[in-house]
């Protein structure tokens, strides 16, 4: 006959430590602002230009994970704040400073061309910038993070989710675009289409050379070297 011999349970998952403030890291409010205040220290650091090899690939995955953060909220009942009148945060951080700084990063790169809305007829492209793009999200996530700092969670979360829908999610939405468009183009050899006057800040004698200098600067920041 034979015997049977039991087994000890499995210990139980060790819960996630709180966080110094004291946040559930499982919460949904937690982890949406965590996904938030990454890309936003992400980016600031990107755009100081200490590491312009690397700025077109860190940017897509920085904007890339942002948007799951925005699908989650896009997919999230609506959010209502507790409050019926938004609380005075008083002056806005300038973020003058970075969209400068991601300009210069990505010159010439930085002007691309985008639909606006997708579902309207016969809407013509227009011109973007990833750094206008970038200072815009930035601008409204931390207007939002501002709120959860304060305690007003329900507040914040109702700001990331409504300027999802109008603000920032379009801007990150196009900038992802151009940001994967850019990379496939390097890492396939694929030269640029030139933008047919969009690209209204620049200056160049053609077509031709608009193509091959982006490509040029393309291959640089990405690979690190001039492949063109």
């Amino acid at each position: 006959m034979s015997e049977t011999t039991s087994r000890p349970a499995p210990p139980a998952p060790a819960a996630a430590p709180p966080h110094a403030d004291g946040s559930d890291p499982a919460d949904f409010s937690t982890q949406i602002a965590d996904q938030i205040e990454s890309f936003l220290l992400a980016v600031t650091e990107i755009a100081k230009g200490d590491d312009p090899d690397s700025a077109v690939p860190y940017l897509l995955l920085e904007v890339s994970q942002l948007l799951l953060a925005g699908g989650r909220l896009g997919a999230y009942e609506d959010i209502l704040p507790d409050e019926r009148y938004e609380p005075d945060l008083g002056d806005e951080p300038d973020t003058d400073p970075l969209r400068e700084g991601l300009a210069a990063l990505l010159d010439p790169v930085d002007v691309y061309s985008e639909v606006f809305d997708p579902y309207e007829p016969r809407k013509a492209p227009v011109a973007h910038r990833l750094s206008d793009d970038l200072s815009v999200i930035v601008t409204e996530l931390r207007h939002g993070l501002a709120h959860y700092r304060a305690g007003r969670v329900s507040e914040a979360l109702w700001w990331w989710q409504f300027s999802y829908f109008t603000n920032w999610g379009p801007n990150a939405s196009a900038a992802l675009r151009a940001l994967q468009s850019l990379v496939a183009h390097v890492r396939l050899d694929q030269p640029l289409t030139p933008l047919d006057g969009l690209d209204t800040d620049q200056e160049l004698d053609g077509e031709d050379e608009l193509a091959e200098v982006a490509g040029r600067v393309m291959r640089a920041e990405i690979l690190g070297r001039d492949r063109s």
